[in-house]
């Protein structure tokens, strides 16, 4: 499995290479953005770790531009901004998990080790609910034909929601199946997502809503 390392730092990025190197994996060390990005349309890759703090281009916008290219690849943001605004910053530019400098190494592998999981063991392709269409493909969604934009991680949210409708998930299965569960995370974060999602689909066009069960999780229903 090949590995894309964003480090500008040698010291650090000499670390995690070896570590990772270590851990069985092949790694392509990278020290800007402009060169992450080329090496991402070049080369194959089943993960970046990209650190936030980079010269020129932050980690945010590398993220960010490798989505708008269209990009699935797992990414794993490692900064040492640490405040619930970088996070929640972090994770809308479209990563998949948030690690704070300084980290344990053991840490960083198992993180690494979830998001390939959770890569590996992929998804429908489609999910069609009511007049709800979610293209895992593309992450694209749309509502009677009109194209809705979203966050990754609003879609991952949106599309695990969809695909257990009629049921109840609970918060502690949303926070570990789109946060990994990672405990830096504010379980509040999980209502803010919610809200950006009823913002974004008009109930009465989808044919369905996102339901609060109280003291519990979450649900999607059909309207008719």
């Amino acid at each position: 499995m090949r590995i894309l390392v964003v480090e500008d730092d040698d010291q650090m990025g000499a670390l995690i290479e070896r570590g990772l190197t270590a851990e069985g994996y092949e790694i392509v060390r990278v020290a800007n953005g402009m060169e992450a990005l080329i090496s991402v349309a070049n080369t194959e890759f089943g993960l970046a770790a990209i650190d936030v703090m980079l010269p020129q281009m932050s980690g945010f916008e590398v993220c960010r531009r490798i989505r708008e290219d269209g990009g699935t690849l797992p990414v794993l943001l490692l900064t040492a901004r640490d405040t619930v605004e970088d996070r929640v910053f972090g994770l809308d530019s479209g990563a998949d998990d948030y690690l704070t400098k300084p980290f344990a190494f053991a840490e960083l592998t198992a993180r690494v080790r979830a998001l390939l999981r959770r890569q590996s063991m992929g998804t429908p392709l489609s999910v069609e609910l009511g007049r709800l269409v979610l293209d895992s493909r593309d992450l694209k969604v749309t509502v009677s034909g009109r194209t809705v934009s979203m966050s990754p991680k609003e879609f991952a949210l949106l599309r695990l929601l969809a695909s257990h409708a009629g049921s109840t998930v609970d918060r502690a299965t949303i926070l570990e199946e789109i946060w990994d569960g990672s405990g830096h995370i504010d379980p509040n974060i999980v209502d803010q997502y919610i809200s950006y999602l009823r913002r974004k689909i008009d109930s009465n066009a989808a044919g369905v809503r996102i339901v609060t069960i109280r003291g519990t999780g979450y649900q999607v229903e059909l309207t008719g």
